[in-house]
């Protein structure tokens, strides 16, 4: 008997080499990387603390200092003696020249005894500030007595010339200079006050004051230096990315934050500096417990390691001040990562050394499985006629060997099963492949299978390999056992085959799979082949019922699609028929592009799925119109809302011309001869029957108006005219809240007769402000739009005064944002990868090639070749439509030669445009959708527009 040969654990032999081979590497890793860990924490600590706090304390003594020689020459001018405004304003260009050459200088300013106050402070940021004028570069505010002895507050504002702008009552009174601290601690000594840092009064800026007694007088010279510059210089002081950094004095307020916004606590209305606990890090609260030093000392929080210094600064007014930093321990020690790099150099010429001798070892060892890897290489490729090599030393390789070629086979008998339930590509195909691979498997001629019609309790036939079989059998239900269902099969049509029911993933009946045995092959029949056929059974009953769900779902889809569409259509006599007749001319023209082997569509190809992503985005290329008010797509005059406001303006028009009746009446009753009133009275008439003719054909927006007709609806609307009722009643919630501006006037009221009101201005509502700014958080479309500054002006003038149509640039902005929503609505949708560009395509046909288009100004580059088709399809069809009430559909030559002048201009791609004209679809479709009238000759040659 011939003697096995030892074999040895593979397990064992690999764990052994892996394990020795780590182990070195780990060791020296470790120790290295120790080592070099070690000296960079030290060096990075040692480094960096005093040069910050250096930087720092120069950043303060900036601060302080340059603005003392100003209020020097402040506290000795003439102002303090200044007894009038008139006076005080000849010192206007002293506190000027002060603000010009100390840029921290936020104000220099004078206060007085008797609560009278001038100060001069340049103009903030932000150009909101007190509503100035938009060229301000100097805000004077002032406080002083008047003839009655009572105080005055106002605004002066002043270009960078000291060229006053505007001036106006302030409309806050309620500062009082001698009651603040500054002023009290200038007033109390005779050198110079330095308040602590504070939130001012009015610009709510963080800064100190340096105030001074005036040198004859009880007046008291101040000037504001803020300190945000500090804060901004902070975030460049930063030692790593993720540095918390703060000063705060001795009570913990935050002097200074790298971001300034969290300094403030308290009530807008009286905002306040937070203490160091109120901006919520807790690295930094850790760090103010630490002594004073600029030894960098280690501390654990809960999330992970920090380094902290507490570093004392230079005193900037009375107080101590402390500079903390926390420096996270992974950012401080990033160089320590350089040492860890140089020793993994090291490591690797270990593992070199570990791999030679891996390597040899493993030649020895790894024979066997590379032959077994080879082998079942070619049954993953789908070879399963291959041998399998079962000798080998190794026992696992040798066991593995055995196994593989048991599974071939069974591989074998799956094979051709696995091919049809995974490739047909409809269910009729699909049930066709399971039949005939289940009867070649079995080696029998003859099957069927009958599919379950719920509604119906029947069997019917779906497909059939051999004789004809019955089509329908009755009186299947639902909730019957595979045994019953059997039982009543083999009475019904066969004793002599193989059932097995077909059940989906619910355990719904799905139908019947059926294999007819001969006599030879019945009477050998066992439970191993009854199992095989169930288990394919159970597979092909779960592919039918995948099968049917993707087409049910197709449909769905189809079904949706032109439900919205159809609603978009019905939704607006103008656009009725787009969404449908869009779609068709576009796949003829992708049809002739993919046709067409020359010029700059020879290699331009689509497969199916991507003729059927494009089909669903044209379908729902305008899906957004969903969103967009019908009043606004509908506008037809410039008056109109939901009703044309024009007979607003003709009642007031009627109030007028009744009130030139009544006036001619009082001068008859007066004694006024009846030569000289009616006269006069017809004249105002006639001239307010035209004004209102004018008006009313102004309102149609049928031609640009030109500056004299801009002009006299002015005119027009300057007329004057009284009002006797309250238009606060009877409004709606929003209505109501736009008049809450203005305080209602005392009635009867004098009104112009066309106005432009704030209660016509309608805000955006910032929960649903569309997100179309390029720089907006929010838009994660790419969109790249003007967004106007409101959501709608229903102003009268302001929409009579369009100089062409009757849309206002909100309206239009309306429209136009149909895309956006389209787009957005269609990225909402959990579409599947193969439609992932529907949103795209659905979203790019307002774009132009030269890049002016909508909503993302895509140039013709970025564009697909679907894409620009969908953009020729949408403005042919808008050209040549013929149900739209408010236009005539445009002839062929007409429609051609617009497009080819957008062609010219950069608006249509000229190859797109060129193709969707010599190759005739522009004929094909006209045949299909637009009257006889409008099919015209074309010369196609005078309309091709040469191509870049």
């Amino acid at each position: 008997m011939t003697r096995d040969p030892k074999r040895y654990p593979l397990a064992l032999l690999t764990s052994l080499a892996i394990t020795l081979g780590m182990l070195i590497l780990t060791l020296t890793l470790i120790y290295q990387a120790h080592r070099g860990m070690e000296a960079a924490k030290l060096r990075a600590t040692s480094d960096s603390v005093e040069d910050l706090v250096f930087a720092v304390n120069d950043r303060i003594r900036s601060l302080t200092e340059p603005p003392v020689t100003a209020l020097l020459l402040l506290r000795g001018s003439t102002l303090a003696q200044a007894e009038t405004l008139d006076e005080r304003l000849e010192h206007l260009d002293v506190l000027a020249d002060i603000l010009r050459i100390n840029h921290i200088v936020d104000a220099a300013y004078m206060g007085y005894p008797n609560g009278e106050f001038f100060l001069l402070r340049r103009m903030p940021e932000d150009d909101t500030f007190l509503g100035a004028p938009g060229a301000t570069q100097f805000v004077l505010q002032t406080i002083t007595l008047d003839e009655n002895n009572q105080l005055k507050a106002e605004l002066h504002f002043y270009s960078s010339r000291l060229d006053l702008l505007e001036r106006r009552a302030n409309p806050d009174t309620g500062y009082a200079p001698q009651q603040h601290n500054w002023y009290q601690k200038a007033a109390g000594t005779n050198d110079i006050a330095l308040t602590d840092p504070y939130v001012f009064y009015t610009t709510s800026a963080v800064g100190l004051t340096l105030a001074r007694k005036a040198a004859d007088t009880p007046a008291v010279a101040g000037i504001d230096v803020t300190v945000s510059a500090l804060s901004s210089q902070l975030e460049a002081l930063k030692l790593t990315a993720n540095t918390e950094i703060a000063i705060v004095d001795r009570e913990g307020t935050v002097i200074a934050y790298p971001d300034p916004s969290r300094m403030m606590a308290g009530p807008d209305h009286t905002p306040q500096l937070a203490y160091l606990e109120q901006l919520d890090v807790p690295a930094l609260d850790r760090v103010r417990a630490m002594p004073v030093s600029t030894e960098a000392r280690q501390f654990s929080i809960a999330d992970g390691e920090w380094f902290g210094i507490s570093a004392a600064l230079r005193p900037m007014h009375g107080a101590g001040l402390q500079m903390l930093i926390a420096i996270p321990a992974d950012e401080l020690l990033a160089d320590a990562w350089s040492l860890v790099r140089q020793q993994l150099w090291i490591a690797l010429g270990l593992v070199l050394v570990l791999l030679v001798l891996g390597w040899r070892l493993g030649r020895q060892l790894g024979k066997p499985l590379e032959q077994l890897a080879t082998e079942v290489g070619e049954l993953s490729r789908f070879r399963f006629d291959t041998p399998i090599s079962t000798e080998s030393r190794i026992r696992e390789a040798h066991g593995l060997g055995l196994a593989i070629e048991d599974m071939a086979g069974t591989i074998r008998s799956f094979q051709s099963i696995s091919t049809t339930l995974n490739r047909s590509q409809n269910l009729d195909a699909l049930l066709h492949g399971i039949l005939n691979e289940l009867i070649s498997i079995l080696n029998e001629k003859r099957g069927a299978i009958y599919l379950f019609r719920q509604p119906l309790s029947q069997l019917e036939l779906a497909v059939s390999v051999g004789p004809e079989r019955t089509a329908v059998i009755d009186g299947i239900a639902q909730h019957q056992t595979d045994t019953d269902i059997t039982r009543d099969l083999r009475q019904r049509l066969t004793d002599h085959a193989v059932y097995a029911v077909l059940r989906n993933r619910t355990n719904e009946l799905v139908g019947v799979l059926l294999i007819d045995l001969d006599e030879a092959h019945f009477g050998a029949l066992d439970e191993n082949t009854i199992r095989f056929v169930n288990e394919i059974a159970g597979s092909a009953a779960v592919a039918i019922e995948t099968r049917q769900l993707i087409e049910g779902q197709q449909r769905m889809i189809e079904g949706v699609i032109r439900l919205i569409a159809d609603a978009i259509d019905a939704k607006s006599a103008y656009t009725s028929g787009h969404c449908e007749r869009v779609p068709k001319l576009a796949k003829m023209i992708v049809d002739k592009a993919i046709d067409t082997r020359s010029g700059p569509f020879t290699h331009f190809e689509m497969t199916e799925w991507e003729r059927y992503e494009f089909h669903i985005a044209a379908w729902l290329h305008d899906c957004g119109k969903i969103t967009s008010p019908e009043y606004v797509v509908d506008k037809a005059t410039k008056l109109e809302t939901i009703y044309n406001r024009l007979h607003e303006i003709r009642t007031r028009f009627e109030v007028l011309h009744r009130d030139l009746e009544i006036d001619y009446l009082n001068r008859r009753l007066a004694g006024e001869d009846d030569d000289q009133a009616r006269p006069r009275k017809d004249a105002l008439q006639a001239e307010l029957q035209a004004d209102f003719q004018f008006l009313a054909q102004t309102n149609i927006g049928g031609e640009a108006m030109d500056d004299s007709a801009v002009e006299r609806v002015v005119r027009i609307g300057d007329r004057r005219w009284l009002r006797y009722f309250s238009d606060r009643l009877g409004l709606s919630h929003d209505e109501r809240a736009r008049h809450t501006a203005e305080p209602e006037p005392a009635l009867p009221v004098e009104e112009t007769l066309l106005a432009d009101k704030q209660e016509h201005i309608v805000p955006w509502d910032e929960g649903r402000k569309p997100p179309v700014a390029r720089d907006d958080p929010r838009n994660r479309w790419g969109f790249d739009m003007a967004l106007p500054d409101t959501a709608y002006n229903y102003g009268e003038r302001y929409n009579l005064t369009i100089r062409r149509g009757t849309l206002t640039p909100e309206e239009r902005f309306k429209i136009n944002e149909h895309i956006v929503q389209t787009i957005i609505m269609l990225d909402e949708l959990p579409l599947p990868d193969r439609l992932s560009k529907v949103p795209r395509l659905a979203g790019t046909h307002h774009e132009k090639v030269d890049g002016t288009g909508y909503p993302r100004q895509l140039p013709g580059e970025a564009l697909s070749v679907p894409e620009k088709a969908m953009v020729i399809a949408d403005i042919f069809e808008a050209l040549t439509a013929v149900d739209r009430p408010y236009k005539e559909g445009k002839t062929l030559t007409q429609a051609l030669g617009i497009m080819r002048n957008m062609a010219r201009e950069g608006h249509v791609d000229p190859a797109m445009f060129n193709l969707f004209l010599q190759s005739g679809v522009y004929l094909d479709y006209a045949r299909g959708f637009l009257g006889e009238q409008q099919i015209d000759e074309v010369d196609v040659k005078v309309y091709t527009v040469a191509e870049s």
